[in-house]
C-alpha cells in the first residue's frame, strides 16, 4: 500500500504514523559485489563466497551500508508525493545493524513517519525504517532517516 499525498506539507499531519511496508527484495551477490566496488569495501565476508562459507555467517553477507542505502527506494515505495520538487538526503539521527543480511535472502522495510515539521528551507521529515529479513527474528537495520523537501 502506498501513502499518497499532494504536497510535502501534508506529511506534517501524518507524524507518528506508519506509512507502509515495502515488498520483499532479494539481496544478490552481484548487487553486493557492485556495492563493494563502488565503496572500496572488498572485505571477504561480503565478496568471497568460498571463504565466507567457512566464516561466522556461513556465507557472504550484505554490507550494512548497502541495506541502509536502500532508504530512498523503500521510502518511495510506500510514499508518493504528487507535487514534489525534490527530496534531499539531509542525514541520519540513529542507525543500528542488529542482524546480518545473508546474500540470497529477502528483506523489506517498514516505514514510519516519526516526525515532520515546516522549516524555512522546506519540510523536514524523519522516517523510521526497520528492515526485516524474511524468516529472521531480528531486524537487519533500524534507522532514522532525515529527508528535506524544499
Amino acid at each position: 500500500m502506498t501513502t499518497q499525498l499532494d504536497t510535502p506539507a501534508d506529511l506534517i499531519g501524518l507524524a507518528g504514523q506508519q506509512l507502509g511496508t515495502t515488498e520483499w527484495m532479494e539481496i544478490t551477490q552481484p548487487q553486493v559485489d557492485r556495492f563493494a566496488e563502488a565503496t572500496g569495501d572488498q572485505q571477504w565476508i561480503h565478496t568471497d563466497p568460498q571463504r565466507a562459507a567457512a566464516g561466522p555467517f556461513h556465507g557472504t553477507i550484505a554490507h550494512g551500508y548497502l541495506t541502509l542505502s536502500l532508504a530512498p527506494v523503500v521510502i518511495s515505495d510506500v510514499l508518493e508525493i504528487r507535487e514534489l520538487t525534490a527530496a534531499l538526503n539531509y542525514g541520519l539521527n540513529k542507525v543500528r545493524f542488529p542482524a546480518p543480511v545473508p546474500v540470497g535472502s529477502k528483506i523489506r522495510a517498514v516505514v514510519t513517519l516519526n516526525a515532520a515539521q515546516q522549516k524555512t528551507s522546506g519540510v523536514e521529515a524523519v522516517f523510521g525504517l526497520t528492515y526485516e529479513i524474511d524468516g529472521g527474528t531480528r531486524p537487519a537495520c533500524v534507522a532514522d532517516v532525515v529527508v528535506l523537501y524544499p
